[in-house]
């Protein structure tokens, strides 16, 4: 784990450059250089993969990424301005945005298209809750869909952000009834959507009775003052000070 400030190696994800983990930086004349963000760490996010499938193979200029902007029923922002509140480029954007266009024609996805999403990339299990809690964790002002602003800002966070970055969005997705608190309840059902989506199919076999493990421990040690809840600071700073706690918490961004 990285302090604060630095973009966190997931162990899926790769960094905020694209590298992949373990491969630190390339070296170039003496000179440390910065890697770029590459497809293939990209393309470890479900999200992206689907996005990235419905992109046609013609590349567009941003005239062109900017006039389709007004042939949808929901119009996002200009692109200067996503690239100013995320940490894609321009390019980046006008590539997940046609593959956006082209698979909500409207501008909004809705819940049953995550429920599709996640059910295609995990055939073997039951997606259906995950991708629900999942969608509540994107759509920011609670309306049943997600703009296309929303949905690259949290792609932003989960693909380049930093740590603190990273638990405050995994704290949200938690936080299941978005009152501020995560309950044990909460964690559990949580952890039960994931194993449902993926773990009783991995090698070797999940047990049943893991997901309770796992959220009883971890909601001991969050848990500091036993009142029962989970608050945000309470969160943060136990994944921060603990390995095991950070890495397990790390189990959701396989699976996004």
């Amino acid at each position: 784990m990285q302090e604060d400030g630095k973009v966190m190696d997931g162990n899926l994800l790769g960094d905020a450059n694209g590298v992949e983990p373990g491969t630190g930086r390339q070296k170039e004349s003496g000179k440390w250089q910065r890697p770029r963000f590459t497809r293939k760490a990209l393309m470890r996010c479900c999200l992206v993969k689907w996005i990235i499938a419905s992109t046609g193979p013609k590349e567009q200029d941003s005239s062109d990424s900017d006039l389709e902007l007004s042939t949808v029923r929901h119009q996002p922002e200009g692109l200067e301005q996503l690239q100013s509140q995320t940490k894609f480029t321009k390019k980046e954007l006008q590539s997940l945005y046609r593959g956006f266009k082209n698979e909500c024609p409207s501008g909004l996805v809705d819940e049953e298209t995550f429920k599709t999403i996640y059910s295609q990339f995990f055939p073997q299990g039951d997606a259906t809750t995950y991708a629900h809690f999942l969608f509540n964790a994107f759509d920011l002002d609670r309306n049943g869909s997600i703009r296309f602003e929303d949905f690259v800002i949290g792609l932003s966070v989960l693909l380049r952000g930093t740590v603190t970055e990273k638990l405050n969005w995994a704290f949200n997705l938690y936080d299941i009834n978005k009152d501020g608190y995560i309950t044990k309840e909460e964690m559990l059902l949580i952890m039960k959507s994931i194993y449902d989506m993926m773990g009783r199919y991995t090698y070797p076999s999940v047990r049943d009775d893991a997901p309770s493990e796992h959220v009883e421990k971890f909601f001991q040690k969050m848990d500091r003052n036993r009142d029962g809840v989970v608050t945000i600071e309470e969160f943060i700073e136990t994944c921060q000070k603990d390995e095991n706690i950070m890495n397990s918490m790390q189990l959701f961004e396989n699976v996004i």
